[in-house]
């Protein structure tokens, strides 16, 4: 595909996938960012274009997982000891605890990055951002019913693997 057929078949798309992304994104510029790197993967596999049956679905895909890949880095909680030691400052917690809750923290994070993509994405959208079922399915693109089945499998094989950790660290 030349530059002339990238202009006719792929530019009339950018408002299309620009208002996807804002929907997903927070920030418009992050929208702005997101559609620019759409174009910019477009026009690297702009010699591949023609094997795709539908070129705009190819795009709204690869829109959805550059949204969701900016929404993930912009929401990912960081718990520094600073901000532990700082949190603490004034209470009477004994230091021991605050390390055991740091320990439970990051051992819960690793197994949430070991669930699979779109039960991960799911759990975290509802259990750390809050967004309703409804919002979720908006966003993800999937059924209320595929949401609901996802977070549920989600917290049971997140729960199970937090138990299963947490009998290991007893026994050792």
């Amino acid at each position: 595909m030349e530059l002339k057929e990238f202009k006719i078949k792929i530019f009339p798309l950018r408002g299309k996938l620009l208002n996807y992304a804002r929907k997903l994104c927070d920030d418009p510029l992050d929208a702005e960012d997101a559609v620019q790197e759409v174009f910019i993967k477009l026009w690297n596999l702009r010699l591949k274009l023609g094997e795709y049956r539908n070129i705009e679905a190819f795009a709204m895909s690869i829109t959805h997982n550059l949204c969701m890949d900016i929404w993930r880095n912009k929401k990912s909680p960081e718990i520094t000891l600073e901000k532990i030691q700082i949190e603490d400052e004034g209470r009477s917690t004994q230091p021991h605890k605050s390390l055991e809750q740091k320990e439970s923290y990051n051992l819960m994070k690793a197994i949430i990055e070991t669930l699979p993509s779109l039960q991960r994405t799911i759990l975290y959208m509802k259990d750390v951002e809050g967004y309703e079922s409804e919002q979720i399915s908006e966003i993800t693109g999937c059924s209320s019913e595929a949401i609901r089945s996802n977070l549920s499998r989600a917290r049971k094989k997140a729960r199970d693997l937090y138990l299963q950790a947490i009998k290991e660290r007893r026994i050792k």
